[in-house]
């Protein structure tokens, strides 16, 4: 994506979601009328934030320094947990809860702050987002672009919140073998809580990219819509232009109708003009020829005329 379109993309998601689907519309619009179709498809294709996302974007474009720091704090996370590193990561989990319920505090005085005040369910999305930047690297990225248009959730398996399983050992050649975490009855227990959760997030998952498909159909026939408008106006410019041009080659063959005969008439003109002055000059040699002949009569006037010169 250029220069253009990355400004292009920036700009709508700065924007609060009942503004974004005509913003999003108008510019694919001016992108198809300066004639970029890449553009205007990408454009078309871009979805809804959701007000939880849109809460989660504003973090990241109003505190930098929070952004930063919370990107920080997901990559120490994820090495004590990799190292099982049981005691930097309680440690570590103290600070994330306090920086997660500070920024989501954060998002929700930004959106009052642009006009709309979000609810405590779509907080706890907001928090789950930033949990899952914590939890997961390309969740980071993703969520570092502030271009999300659904909120985020942590991947399937143990989060970096949580410490691993039992307590690491320290020290000699046992240093990260668990200890026992329980009766089987607590494990079945826990496993059941996180195949439910892991359940849960897959369903929120699943509906969410139902409705990001539900927008994107809605995209392709508004373009479908478009693209039909288009070519039926371009059939109807052919159609024109077609008549035009049957109505210009018949004015033609007239004109060159109405030449050949205005040609035939200049040269009978010409036949006209030549045989009448052939007569005329005939007709002078005849006054010449009885002007200067003998004998010719003349008045008495005009023999002393003659004489007198």
């Amino acid at each position: 994506m250029d220069v253009d379109a990355d400004a292009a993309v920036d700009e709508l998601y700065g924007l609060a979601p009942g503004d974004f689907t005509a913003a999003r519309d108008e510019c694919a619009t001016a992108a198809r009328r300066r004639g970029d179709r890449a553009l205007a498809r990408r454009i078309g294709r871009l979805r809804r934030p959701t007000l939880a996302a849109w809460a989660s974007n504003l973090l990241v474009r109003e505190r930098p320094r929070e952004v930063a720091s919370l990107l920080q704090l997901g990559e120490a996370l994820r090495r004590a947990h990799r190292e099982l590193d049981g005691e930097r990561l309680r440690a570590l989990s103290t600070r994330q809860h306090q920086v997660v319920a500070a920024l989501a505090r954060q998002a929700g005085e930004l959106t009052a702050r642009a006009g709309r005040r979000i609810s405590e369910g779509t907080l706890r999305e907001v928090e789950g987002t930033l949990h899952a930047v914590l939890a997961d690297s390309d969740a980071a990225r993703q969520w570092a672009t502030g271009r999300l248009s659904a909120p985020l959730a942590a991947p399937a398996g143990l989060p970096p919140t949580a410490e691993p399983t039992g307590r690491a050992r320290t020290g000699g050649a046992h240093r990260g073998v668990a200890e026992p975490a329980g009766s089987d009855a607590d494990v079945r227990g826990r496993e059941r809580r996180e195949g439910l959760a892991r359940a849960r997030r897959q369903a929120r998952d699943a509906e969410r990219d139902l409705h990001a498909r539900e927008q994107e159909e809605r995209a392709a026939r508004r373009e479908l819509s478009g693209a039909s408008q288009q070519h039926e106006d371009l059939r109807q410019q052919i159609a024109d232009l077609t008549t035009r041009l049957a109505r210009a080659r018949d004015e033609l063959r007239q004109a060159r109708r109405r030449e050949r005969e205005a040609r035939e008439r200049v040269r009978r003109a010409d036949r006209e003009v030549d045989r009448a002055r052939s007569q005329a000059e005939e007709a002078a040699r005849t006054v010449e020829r009885l002007s200067g002949a003998p004998g010719a009569a003349t008045s008495p006037g005009q023999r002393a005329g003659g004489r007198a010169r």
